[in-house]
C-alpha cells in the first residue's frame, strides 16, 4: 500500500481475532517508532510490550476496570504497547517552562503514529488508549518513575476491518493559509 493508502484505510480497531501477532511485525512497529523525531533528539519514548497472554490479562484486569471500563474492549488484543517517556530534564523543563509546551507529549504523539501506520502496512488493526488506570499499570508492572506512562496502544489482527469510514471535517473547515478562517 501506498503511505495514502494507508493513512486512508487506518481505522480505531477495538475488536480483534485471538490470533496472536508476530514479534518480527512488533519488532518492525518499533523500529518504525524509533526512527520518529522528537524535540532536541532527545528520543524520549520507551516501549513495553506486553505479549504474554497471562500478563496481559492481568493488566488488561487492571488497566481497564472501574471507571476506566469503557476502554475494556482492548483487553481483548494479543499485545497491549505500553507508551512511556523518559523525560530529558533540559528539554522538557525548559519547553514546558518557555513554550508551555510539553514536548516529550509530541514526541510520543508522533512515534506511537510511526507504529500505528507501520501496523497498518503489516495487516494488523491498532487503537490509542489513554483512558486506563495509570497507577494500577504502573503498580502492577513496577515501572519505575523515572519513566512517565503516557499512553497504550492495543495490537492484534482485526475481528473485521470496519468498512465505513468515519466522518471527516473538510479541509476548509481545518486549515487555512496566512490568516484563521472564520
Amino acid at each position: 500500500m501506498t503511505l495514502d493508502e494507508i493513512i486512508q484505510s487506518r481505522r480505531s480497531i477495538r475488536r480483534y481475532s485471538p490470533q496472536p501477532v508476530e514479534r518480527e511485525k512488533i519488532l518492525a512497529c518499533l523500529e518504525a517508532a524509533r526512527l520518529a523525531p522528537s524535540a532536541e533528539n532527545v528520543q524520549p519514548w520507551r516501549f513495553l510490550v506486553i505479549d504474554e497472554p497471562e500478563l496481559k490479562n492481568q493488566v488488561a484486569k487492571e488497566a481497564f476496570s472501574g471507571v476506566y471500563a469503557t476502554s475494556r474492549f482492548a483487553a481483548g488484543a494479543p499485545v497491549l504497547v505500553l507508551m512511556l517517556a523518559r523525560l530529558d530534564l533540559l528539554a522538557n523543563s525548559l519547553g514546558r517552562f518557555v513554550q508551555g509546551t510539553q514536548f516529550y507529549l509530541l514526541d510520543l504523539g508522533i512515534a506511537g503514529e510511526h507504529f500505528v501506520l507501520k501496523a497498518e502496512e503489516q495487516g494488523l488493526g491498532t487503537c490509542w488508549i489513554g483512558w486506563f488506570n495509570l497507577r494500577a499499570v504502573r503498580k502492577l508492572l513496577d515501572i519505575p518513575k523515572k519513566y512517565r506512562l503516557v499512553a497504550m496502544l492495543s495490537v492484534g489482527y482485526p475481528a473485521s476491518w470496519p468498512v465505513k469510514p468515519r466522518s471527516r471535517k473538510e479541509i476548509k473547515d481545518v486549515a487555512w493559509f496566512n490568516r484563521l478562517g472564520n
